[in-house]
């Protein structure tokens, strides 16, 4: 998956001459916590969040909005020349940019100008859709035997019980070295049959951990 599938097209932003006061009014009224600053060609030159706002206008929440600081330009808080990614950029790159530079959000640039926005939410929002966190399912995470074929018997499993497999997460197992967790989203409620059939096979399931159940 890319950005330009999960980015927002629909864009606020400011020039750097606008005020403190622009900005907080702009985020109250669309309800954003993010606004790209750009030139007059719509180059993105800074970045302004609700954060920066907090750090040097405590009071921003208040109505009072004739203090003097409301009438600071946003270029001398803005952070200038801010990371920016590109609509072709995978989701994975963006997700790793998030978090090894401790970002909340990504102005994505094109051409040299702002065609969108990308959020740690719009992240959030994604990573459930992928997993299918948000239908109807069951969790069930397996440890296997890192070596061939594992999860293929696993997947047969399911196979023969004719359960959907929504998503799959293997990671590594910090208990076991030579083995993994395979974690899977199947789109059933009640998951007892094909977790019997599973221990059955040799598996060790860890999840869920349900009544009656042999461990």
């Amino acid at each position: 998956m890319i950005v330009e599938e999960i980015m927002n097209r629909d864009i606020y932003s400011l020039l750097p001459s606008n005020t403190i006061k622009d900005a907080v009014q702009i985020m109250r009224e669309k309800k954003i916590r993010h606004l790209p600053i750009v030139d007059e060609k719509n180059k993105v030159v800074g970045l302004i969040t609700e954060h920066d706002i907090k750090n040097v206008l405590p009071s921003n929440l208040n109505e009072n909005s004739t203090l003097p600081d409301y009438q600071t330009p946003l270029e001398e808080i803005m952070v200038k020349d801010p990371i920016v990614g590109h609509p072709l950029d995978f989701i994975e790159e963006v997700a790793l940019t998030f978090y090894e530079s401790k970002i909340s959000c990504l102005p994505i640039v094109s051409g040299g100008q702002l065609v969108g926005i990308v959020t740690t939410t719009d992240l959030l929002y994604t990573y459930i859709e992928l997993t299918g966190a948000h239908k109807p399912s069951s969790k069930i995470d397996i440890r296997a035997t890192d070596k061939p074929g594992a999860m293929s018997n696993i997947f047969t499993t399911f196979k023969q019980h004719k359960v959907n497999v929504l998503s799959v997460l293997v990671y590594p197992d910090s208990d076991k070295e030579n083995s993994r967790i395979i974690s899977i989203r199947a789109q059933i409620l009640n998951p007892l049959s094909i977790i019997n059939d599973l221990r059955n096979e040799g598996f060790e399931v860890l999840w869920p951990h349900l009544p009656g159940v042999q461990q």
